[in-house]
Formats: structure tokens, C-alpha cells, sequence
């Protein structure tokens, strides 16, 4: 309770003056004596026990002190310390992945949580190459199946060349399936790890490290350059939406010797992955670097285009042999309660963009006087609630600790799930239990207690004389055959100066649709079958979030991919239709490949 008290006392001291950061900062790492270890991905504590030693990693013997040049023994669950070995490597070793960095230094920055290369945090090639080893090779990789990864990735091959040190042909087996690997090696919640087979006795492979660690060796050592592509097929592409699913759609499509031209209505090109998903989880260097690569292979990009709006889609599909809808799921779902319209009440997304487009604009030079601060949304000072969990919630909480907060609580409508699988979710499903992420143990760390409250729906919002949000009244749930239902006279007062709705999205927006005449389903995405992409309307496609509904970005590039390839028989068909009215042949035909001006 002391310690939980000296950093809470530390963290709000940083709004006073940069002095009084720097001696904040001090003290936070003082506080932090005792060893953080972690047991997953997100967070975790605790003594190290077995064969992972106070480091956070499995020790290391060597045979005397000249024995430098060769790899060192590593100690396995029996105790003893032999060479590395890849048969019985999950046997022998345990689930140790690399942590995020320490709550309490991360939480006064917007750095990645991931620890760079001089963190003491960070696993050695020695740790990768035993993570590496306790993949089974399975004859049924679940992990790459559609209980696992939707793209499909050769995990077990990669996780082989990992383990024989063969970092190239890693990165090289990687992007056979995966376009972003740097993305989703970041943000994805990693299904791939929940079906796996060693997860089913033992705990599953680092499934998830090993592919963030491939690609960022991989650009730290130059292997991911420019594929220009040889041929173009003078056939052209318009993409609206430069979010995941367009940027791997438009990415196929360039390596298919299409000409793809991509339509972003924001100011950057990213999409979700710009603004919808903080700095601390994915760097925008990170997003750049990679938008930058496809520039040079020969993609173009027109950002401020508001398809439907300051550009006419009906033209854009004129100008163009196909069009690809990729604009993503980005209708909120809302909470229409009593006061709703008052001031503090605000959509997750409008949250998190508002933020990111401030610290771009910091980071880039611009003055503070330049800011837009009527429009800007703080948490600083301010009693927070995020209504509403998953990933979007715990960012919004990630957001809110940064912005020093007086105070953060999340509600969620369902009960806790359980600590283990529950009967009816029985492996390779994706594991519904109790889970500590990275917004949770940073308040944690802060106010000393977890920010989520179970089986609780709002009732009303409350608010001052001159309309500003000032509580919340809430009720709380049973589920029920029938769904949730609030229990009478449970409600109960809540202090909030900001609340953030974080309770998903529901559909695309309606007017692209509607211009091109487009079919919807029963939800209001656009109709257009999975495999196929095609909507109603001669050669428009969609895929993604305004396809299936929202998801993973993993499943983004998934549509994005099957999007390319059925788009691709398409405008071949169309080329072998216009060459065949032209009656054209032999090499004259060929002329139409080299210039779309020919």
C-alpha cells in the first residue's frame, strides 16, 4: 500500500514542471527495486522459478571464462545445463516471453512497449533461439490454421529457421502470408498462440515475439527492400481506404503489375493503424517506414480524398478498371441514455485520434499556440471511465494514464470471464479468460488495484449547470437467458469529468454505398461474398472491416489479400475482353502491357 501510494504521488507530480518530471521520474525508478517479471505477453509478476533465472531469462553456464565464443549451455526444467535442442525443446524449456517495459518508466512517455535493445528487459539471441526451440513442428499446426493465424502463417517454419539461425529465410517465409508482420507482431492479440498444440498440455509458444523479432531484425539488417515490379499489365486500381486491408490489397495488387492508386480521407496514410491505435503500441515511424517501401514499389497515394464527398466516386470509378471499397467499420456503437449530449461524453476513436494527430504535430516542430485546444479532449486531472473493453478500451486507458489522470475505471457489461478455459471453450479456440493487458497493470502499478468493474451497465449520465459531465449512475447486470438484465435498485453514483464509449463499431459508414448503389447484409456492411469480394455493382469490390464487420487487423490483411486475388482474375478477364474487341494479337497485344498510353 506504501509503495502503491509513493507512485501515485510521483505520477501526478508531472504536471507541475519539467524539474518536477525529472524528480518524479527518479523516484519511480527508485520505487522500482523489486524484479518485474512477466508470464505473458501483456503483463505479469512474480519470483522466477525453474530454469529462468533473476535476469527474466533461462541461465546460462559456460565452461570456463575464454568459453565466449561458442553458445552457452542453458538450463532446462530438470535442473541441468546442456546444449540448446530443438526435439524436445518444449519439454525442456519453458514459456518465457520477452515483457513490455516496466509499468511505471512507460507510463511517463509514448515509446513502444516493447523494450528496445539496450532495455535489461530485452531477450537475447540465446532466449529467442529457446523460444524458438519449444515449437513441436506439429504434423496439424493449429496455429496456422482458421482456429489460429488468418493469414495462415508457416509459424512452424519460421520458428525452425529462427531456432538454425537463418534470420533471411525467416523474414523471407514471413512475408510469403503476411504483408505487416511489423503490425500485427505488435497489435494483434495473437489467436495463433491460443490454438497452439503445446498449449494444449504446457503453455503455447512465444508465437507472437518471434514474428515482431524477424521483422525488426530484418529491417535493422537492410533485408526488406523495394521488389519493383518487372512487368505492368497497364491495368489500374483506385483503393479507398489506406487502413490494413487497403494497404495489403494495394500491396498485392503493385506485385501483380497493377497500377494502385490508394484514397485516404485523413491527412496520413494508415488509417486505423495511424490514429486508431495509440504510439505506445505501434510507433507511426513504424507505419511510415513501411508506407514509405510501397511508395518506392510503386504504389501512389492522394491523401484528404474524401471519397464521396470532395472527390465523386461515380468518377473515380470511371477513371479506373476496378475499384476497391477498404474504408474499414466506422460507425461507433453509441449509448443513448440520459445525458448522453453532455459535455465529457466522447467516442473512443475521436479520443484516441485527437491525441495521436497532438503528438505528430509535437513531435514534427509545430508550436503549442499552433494546437487546436478547443477540440483537443484531456484526460489530465480528470476522472475517467471507459465504458467498454477489448483492445480500443485498454488503449483509451493507456491514453488516460499518460495524460495523468486523477482517477481511471473501466466498466464491462459482462461478468470477469474465468482464470482458465471454461467447458464450453474447449481448445484450439481462443482462450475467454482472465487477462491483465497493458493499460490494467499501468493502473495497477499506479493506483495499486485493477480499473475493471464487472456485470455493470450505465444508467444515466449527470451533469452540472452549465452542461458539463460531472457523474454517472449505473446499475448492475445478471446475464440472463434473454441477455443482460439490470438488477433493481443497485444503482450507484460514479465522480466523471470524462467518460470514452469503447463498445465497438457497427457498420461502414452508408454514403460510398448508397452513391454506387451497393447491397448491404442484414448488419449494413457491404454485401459482397468472402472469397470472391465482388459486390452487386460491376467491378467493385470490398473487403475488410466494411465486409465482414469489425475485427483484427490480421483479418484486415486477410481480406485484403483474397481481395487483391479475386480483383486480379477480374481485370485480367478485362484485359483479355478489351485486347479480343480490339482484335489485336501476337506482339502487338503485348504493346497494352508496357504503357497504359500504348
Amino acid at each position: 500500500t506504501i509503495r502503491h501510494q509513493h507512485n501515485k504521488e510521483a505520477y501526478t507530480m508531472l504536471s507541475v514542471s519539467s524539474a518536477a518530471r525529472r524528480r518524479a521520474s527518479t523516484i519511480i525508478v527508485r520505487a522500482q527495486n523489486v524484479r518485474y517479471m512477466s508470464t505473458s505477453p501483456a503483463e505479469g509478476g512474480g519470483k522466477p522459478e525453474g530454469p529462468i533465472g533473476e535476469d527474466g531469462r533461462h541461465e546460462l553456464w559456460r565452461e570456463g571464462i575464454y568459453d565466449h565464443d561458442n553458445e552457452p549451455k542453458v538450463k532446462r526444467r530438470d535442473g541441468s545445463f546442456q546444449s540448446i535442442e530443438k526435439l524436445r525443446g518444449f519439454l525442456n524449456y519453458e514459456r518465457n516471453p520477452e515483457p513490455y517495459r516496466r509499468p511505471l518508466e512507460r507510463v511517463l512517455d509514448w515509446g513502444e512497449l516493447n523494450p528496445t535493445e539496450e532495455d535489461d528487459l530485452h531477450h537475447t539471441e540465446v532466449e529467442q533461439k529457446v523460444q524458438a526451440a519449444r515449437c513441436m513442428d506439429c504434423g496439424t499446426p493449429f496455429c496456422q490454421t482458421h482456429t489460429g493465424c488468418p493469414v495462415n502463417n508457416l509459424i512452424p517454419e519460421w520458428n525452425s529457421l529462427v531456432y538454425n539461425d537463418q534470420w533471411s529465410d525467416a523474414i523471407d517465409r514471413l512475408h510469403k502470408t503476411n504483408n505487416f508482420p511489423e503490425f500485427t507482431g505488435r497489435v494483434c492479440p495473437a489467436p495463433c498462440e491460443g490454438s497452439c498444440v503445446a498449449g494444449l498440455v504446457d503453455s503455447p509458444v512465444t508465437i507472437k515475439n518471434i514474428e515482431y523479432k524477424i521483422v525488426d531484425r530484418a529491417w535493422k539488417d537492410g533485408l526488406i527492400t523495394p521488389r519493383i515490379p518487372k512487368e505492368r499489365s497497364g491495368m489500374t486500381v483506385a483503393i479507398v481506404g489506406s487502413g490494413p486491408a487497403g494497404l495489403a490489397a494495394a500491396d498485392q495488387l503493385n506485385q501483380m503489375g497493377h497500377k494502385v492508386t490508394v484514397y485516404e480521407r485523413a491527412d496520413r496514410i494508415g488509417g486505423l493503424l495511424m490514429y486508431g491505435i495509440p504510439n505506445m503500441k505501434l510507433e507511426k515511424d513504424t507505419v511510415d517506414r513501411r508506407v514509405n517501401l510501397l511508395r518506392e514499389e510503386g504504389i501512389e497515394f492522394v491523401t484528404n480524398a474524401d471519397i464521396g464527398k470532395n472527390v465523386d466516386v461515380n468518377e473515380l470509378r470511371a477513371n479506373y478498371d476496378a475499384l476497391a471499397l477498404c474504408v474499414g467499420a466506422t460507425k461507433p456503437r453509441d449509448l443513448p441514455v440520459p445525458g448522453r449530449d453532455l459535455k465529457g461524453v466522447h467516442y473512443a476513436m475521436e479520443f484516441l485520434t485527437k491525441n495521436q494527430k497532438r503528438l505528430l504535430m509535437t513531435k514534427e516542430g509545430n508550436l503549442e499556440s499552433s494546437w487546436e485546444k478547443e477540440t483537443f479532449i484531456t484526460a489530465a486531472g480528470k476522472d475517467v471511465i471507459v465504458i467498454g473493453g477489448g483492445d480500443t478500451g485498454t488503449d483509451c486507458i493507456g491514453t488516460s494514464m499518460r495524460h495523468r489522470c486523477k482517477s481511471v475505471t473501466n466498466f464491462e457489461l459482462m461478468p470477469q470471464p474465468p482464470m482458465e478455459r471454461a467447458p464450453n471453450n474447449p481448445w484450439p479456440q481462443w482462450p475467454r479468460v482472465f487477462g491483465v493487458d497493458y493499460g490494467h497493470a499501468e493502473v495497477q502499478a499506479v493506483f495499486g488495484k485493477d480499473p475493471r468493474v464487472y456485470s455493470v451497465m450505465t444508467k444515466e449520465f449527470i451533469g452540472d449547470d452549465e452542461g458539463n459531465l460531472k457523474a454517472l449512475v449505473t446499475q448492475a447486470v445478471e446475464i440472463t437467458d434473454k441477455g443482460p438484465k439490470a438488477i433493481e435498485g443497485s444503482e450507484k453514483e460514479w465522480p466523471a469529468d470524462l467518460v470514452v464509449l469503447s463498445m465497438g463499431f457497427i457498420s461502414p459508414e452508408e454514403y460510398i454505398a448508397e452513391d454506387l448503389g451497393l447491397d448491404s447484409d442484414q448488419r449494413n456492411n457491404i454485401h459482397a461474398v468472402y472469397g470472391d469480394f465482388r459486390t452487386n455493382v460491376e467491378g467493385v469490390f470490398a473487403g475488410g472491416d466494411c465486409r465482414r464487420g469489425q475485427s483484427l487487423v490480421v483479418w484486415a490483411i486477410n481480406e485484403g489479400r483474397g481481395l487483391a486475388d479475386s480483383a486480379n482474375q477480374y481485370l485480367q478477364q478485362k484485359k483479355a475482353d478489351e485486347t479480343s474487341s480490339d482484335g489485336r494479337s501476337g506482339a502487338f497485344a503485348n504493346l497494352s502491357s508496357l504503357s497504359p498510353n500504348i
